[in-house]
């Protein structure tokens, strides 16, 4: 799914300012990002949050996991993060709601596998 990939795409853009072009791509101008360790909203909400993760796993990048389902306006997914190739070091499930111009108004993150 095109919005899922646009979403970590800009979850693995480094450059500061193709990042904030990415999440342009993926994320409404008044989204919403939750789960256990954040919650923030806008193009700089997001953006900062993606730049503390980037920064506490450098080197590692987000996949797509094994499930993906949509009806509606709503998609769940699974994500892995780790190095290409290995065993992922994090693995979480979102819910996100999709705006009619396909972008992600909310996204609503659980962890399912952090380091200890």
């Amino acid at each position: 799914m095109e919005t899922i990939d646009r979403y970590l795409a800009a979850w693995n853009t480094t450059d500061p300012s193709a990042r904030r072009d990415a999440i342009a791509a993926a994320f409404t101008p008044d989204a919403r990002y939750v789960d256990p360790l954040a919650d923030v909203s806008g193009h700089d909400g997001v953006d900062a949050l993606i730049a503390g993760a980037q920064e506490q796993f450098a080197g590692l990048t987000f996949s797509r996991g094994d499930v993906l389902d949509a009806h509606h306006d709503v998609v769940r997914f699974t994500w892995h993060l780790g190095p290409a190739g290995a065993e992922p070091v994090v693995i979480g499930f979102d819910v996100a709601e999709i705006a009619e111009d396909g972008r992600l108004r909310t996204v609503h993150g659980f962890l399912d596998k952090v380091p200890g």
